[in-house]
């Protein structure tokens, strides 16, 4: 809430402030946790490239399949079988990766938001700051009202 004093001078009351400075402690809170979620954005990046490499291993695994169906050669389709089997689970694990990365994007958006919060909160650090200020000004101005009313009074009687 705007208030304006004695002397016509305006300022918010100290709920408003209070709230805000409350407010400004949640957002602080989440810069935090900001902080965090950038931290994994940048892990995420790193799986999603891997990711794109596990794909081409997935297709190379298809290949290698179709080459155990149709080898002639004992040898040769016992070689190419023990590296398609290792491709495959190369491939298993890169489909986890992949679930993974599609994560890490739904966080990398979250981080966007968070560098927002963490300037909302930085610009609140500064409310909160003056809010502070606000309180010993308003004291202050409640103390001088009466001094006022008291020095008015002493005229008054001195009249």
């Amino acid at each position: 809430m705007y208030c304006r004093d004695a002397w016509g001078r305006g300022s918010y009351s100290p709920s408003t402030l209070q709230h805000t400075a409350t407010h400004c402690n949640t957002l602080q809170h989440t810069t935090t946790y900001c902080n965090s979620l950038q931290h994994t954005t940048t892990h995420c990046n790193t799986l999603q490239h891997t990711a794109t490499h596990c794909s081409t291993l997935q297709h190379t695994a298809t290949h290698c399949i179709s080459l155990q169906l149709t080898a002639t050669h004992y040898s040769t389709l016992q070689h190419t079988a023990t590296h398609c089997n290792t491709l495959h689970h190369t491939a298993t694990h890169c489909s986890t990766l992949q679930h993974t990365a599609s994560h890490c994007n739904s966080l990398q958006l979250t981080a966007t938001h968070c560098n927002t919060l963490q300037h909302t909160a930085t610009h609140c650090n500064t409310l909160q700051h003056t809010a502070t200020h606000c309180n010993t000004l308003q004291l202050t101005a409640t103390h001088c009202n009466a001094l006022q009313h008291a020095a008015t009074h002493c005229s008054i009687l001195q009249c």
